[in-house]
C-alpha cells in the first residue's frame, strides 16, 4: 500500500479522452464516463467516484463497471456501511491538513493489504476485484475525493507504465470531479449517504430520469432532454420512485433525506 505525489505533467492529452472524460460532468454517468475514456489507454474494470466534504458527509458517490451492476451494487454497499471511514486512502486524506492549493496524490493497494475483513470482502473479494490505483486530490475547502480504477484477478497486476498513465491524466480527472461537484452544490443535487446508496440501486435510465427531476425539471421536459417519449420517462419514473420509497416529487425534492434516515 503506497501514496505518491503528482506533479503537474506537461504531457500531451489524447482530445477523444479529454472530451470523453468531461461528457460525465453534471451527469449521473460520471463513473462510466470515465471508465469508458480511460479504457482507450489501460485496462480496467471497475471504476468508482467518493468524494466526502470538509464536515465529512459524502457528497459524490458514482460507479461503473464492465459487466452489469456490479460496481454499483458494490458502491452501494461502501454508502451504506460507511466505507469511507475504513478506506485507507479516505481515511488518509481526512487526515491531511488543509492545503493552499488543489493537491493529488496516486494511491495503489491490493485487496489483501485491507485490514477489515467486511471491507475487504465486499469491494475486492466478493466481486472478484485484485487491486485499485486512485487518484487523489484535497481541495483548500477541505473536500476531498478519489476517482479510482480497479482490476480484476484475470487482469495483470499494475505496472510502472499503468502508473504513468494515471499520473498524467490526473489533472484531468481531478478537475472533473471538482466541477462536477460545484454543479451538484449548486443546483441542491447532493444527497444524504442512505439515499445515495438506493440511488445506486437504480438503472442507468431511472438515475438519468430522477437526475432530471431533482434539478426542478418537469417529466415532460426530462422527457424532451433525454429523447425519450413521456410515457417512457413516466415509467422510469415510478419505477424508480417505488425504489427509493417515495411517492412524490416533492419527496424527492424535499423528503428523501429524511424519509431514508427513519428505515
Amino acid at each position: 500500500m503506497r501514496r505518491w505525489r503528482i506533479r503537474p505533467s506537461a504531457q500531451p492529452l489524447a482530445p477523444r479522452l479529454v472530451s470523453g472524460v468531461l461528457a460525465g460532468v453534471g451527469t449521473p454517468e460520471l463513473a462510466a464516463r470515465y471508465l469508458a475514456a480511460m479504457q482507450q489507454q489501460l485496462p480496467v474494470t471497475f471504476c468508482t467516484v467518493f468524494a466526502v466534504g470538509a464536515h465529512g458527509r459524502l457528497e459524490t458517490v458514482s460507479a461503473a463497471s464492465t459487466y452489469g451492476q456490479t460496481a454499483e451494487r458494490t458502491a452501494e454497499r461502501y454508502v451504506a456501511r460507511r466505507f469511507d471511514r475504513l478506506d485507507p486512502h479516505m481515511a488518509w486524506l481526512a487526515t491531511r491538513q488543509r492545503p493552499a492549493r488543489m493537491q493529488l496524490w496516486l494511491g495503489h493497494h491490493r485487496g489483501d493489504e485491507l485490514a477489515d475483513a467486511d471491507y475487504r470482502a465486499a469491494c475486492y473479494g466478493d466481486v472478484g476485484i485484485r487491486e485499485r490505483a486512485s487518484v487523489l486530490m484535497l481541495l483548500p475547502t477541505g473536500q476531498r475525493a478519489a476517482v479510482s480504477f480497479y482490476r480484476s484477478l484475470a487482469q495483470p497486476e499494475f505496472e510502472a507504465g499503468d502508473f504513468a498513465l494515471l499520473e498524467a491524466h490526473a489533472g484531468l480527472l481531478a478537475d472533473a470531479t471538482a466541477a462536477h461537484g460545484r454543479i451538484a452544490l449548486a443546483t441542491g443535487a447532493t444527497v444524504e449517504p442512505g439515499f445515495a446508496a438506493r440511488l445506486l440501486a437504480l438503472s442507468l435510465r431511472e438515475r438519468e430520469v430522477i437526475a432530471h427531476l431533482r434539478e426542478g425539471r418537469t417529466a415532460k421536459e426530462a422527457a424532451r432532454a433525454l429523447g425519450l417519449e413521456l410515457s417512457t420517462v413516466r415509467t422510469h419514473q415510478y419505477r424508480a420512485f417505488r425504489r427509493l420509497g417515495i411517492r412524490t416529487v416533492k419527496e424527492l425534492l424535499r423528503g428523501a433525506g429524511d424519509q431514508v434516515d427513519r428505515d
